[in-house]
């Protein structure tokens, strides 16, 4: 929107706080810093916030500007950011450094990465400068898979991937579509999900960002700066070498035909060929684990899409989850093993006649 030349300038937005002590503490914090950083206070503004309860504010100082994590310490613990971030530079990657951080507080202070993601440049249709951005995203993925050391971080094990698949039953059908998950239905998703992480666990162990896609993946404030800043990355765990590119390519945010993901997919798995990651020989074969991959993220996303609107209150997550019902769909219609799924999701989204069997609504 373009602003007349004698309108006056827009009052900036302040920065709101619901717990006075905090604000005065994190007031106290900000000072303290301002000289040795040159930082300036007085133009701390809102950057953005997520899905949890972190949020991140931009304060301008000496050269440029900066970015401050607030995470209060009884809901968010910053130590796997500060450890990842750490692996991730060494690794080679564009990430945020460290550069104050208290941690009783709650309070970091970080590089800026830029103020656009890569989502908001990169269009909706798969041109040329689409796929080079998409093969910036497969260079920072494949440095990072490279670096992997097993025993580093958390293992991405049968016991979580249940966790994750859980969300879909308990918060998705239950509790948003009200459906009764119990008898015949509770056997057949059961079944499903032994499946489901069986075919995942198959797949060889790198490191996982585990939120890979371009919401979280920055353009660089200098144009010579060739690689693409990498954000969100606190819950990175060791575990299949299918789900950071399943991430990227089935976005939450944004779909993609099947013939660009099919042409991103390739060039990730050449790639990961060439700089020695342990992907499967035949690219059939690796595409078929990164469906299966992609599954178990989509059923797990739409569950906790449908739990930050109905416990946390933030509605705009579960106006994207039609996009993760048509994922499930698309999967469960390629593989016999799967048709129960497809009819399950068919009849709860009224998409087709209910064909297969009855359940309960609560």
């Amino acid at each position: 929107m373009s602003v007349p030349a004698n309108s006056p300038p827009e009052a900036p937005v302040q920065v709101t706080w619901a717990d006075p002590r905090r604000e005065a503490a994190f007031g106290r914090w900000l000072e303290a810093l301002a000289g040795e950083h040159g930082l300036r206070p007085e133009t701390l503004r809102p950057a953005s916030a997520d899905a949890s309860f972190r949020r991140y504010l931009r304060v301008d100082a000496h050269g440029g500007t900066r970015i401050i994590m607030d995470a209060p310490p009884d809901k968010e613990d910053c130590r796997p950011f500060v450890k990842v971030a750490r692996l991730m530079a060494d690794a080679g990657l564009n990430v945020p450094r460290v550069l104050a951080w208290d941690e009783p507080l709650g309070f970091m202070l970080m590089d800026d990465l830029g103020a656009h993601t890569m989502i908001e440049v990169v269009g909706t249709e798969p041109t040329q400068e689409t796929q080079r951005l998409y093969l910036r995203a497969v260079d920072a993925l494949v440095a990072w898979q490279a670096a992997s050391r097993p025993g580093v971080l958390p293992p991405y094990d049968e016991a979580l991937l249940a966790r994750e698949l859980a969300l879909f039953p308990d918060w998705y059908l239950e509790r948003h579509r009200g459906v009764a998950v119990q008898g015949e239905l509770r056997s057949k998703l059961d079944g499903l999900f032994k499946l489901i992480i069986e075919r995942n666990l198959a797949s060889p162990a790198v490191y996982v960002h585990r939120d890979f896609m371009p919401r979280n993946l920055m353009m660089p404030a200098d144009p010579a700066e060739p690689r693409l800043g990498v954000l969100d990355f606190q819950d990175a765990v060791e575990g299949p070498i299918t789900y950071d590119i399943a991430s990227l390519m089935r976005d939450a945010f944004l779909s993609w035909d099947e013939e660009f993901v099919l042409d991103i997919t390739v060039r990730y798995w050449q790639a990961a060929q060439k700089a020695g990651l342990p992907v499967d020989a035949d690219f059939g074969e690796f595409y078929r684990g990164v469906e299966w991959m992609g599954l178990q993220r989509h059923l797990k996303v739409a569950g906790i899409f449908a739990r930050l609107t109905l416990r946390d209150g933030k509605p705009k997550y579960l106006a994207d989850a039609p996009r993760f019902i048509g994922y499930i769909r698309a999967t469960a219609s390629r593989y016999r093993e799967l048709a129960p799924l497809l009819r399950l999701v068919d009849e709860v989204e009224g998409t087709t006649p209910a064909t297969a069997y009855a359940f309960g609504r609560l």
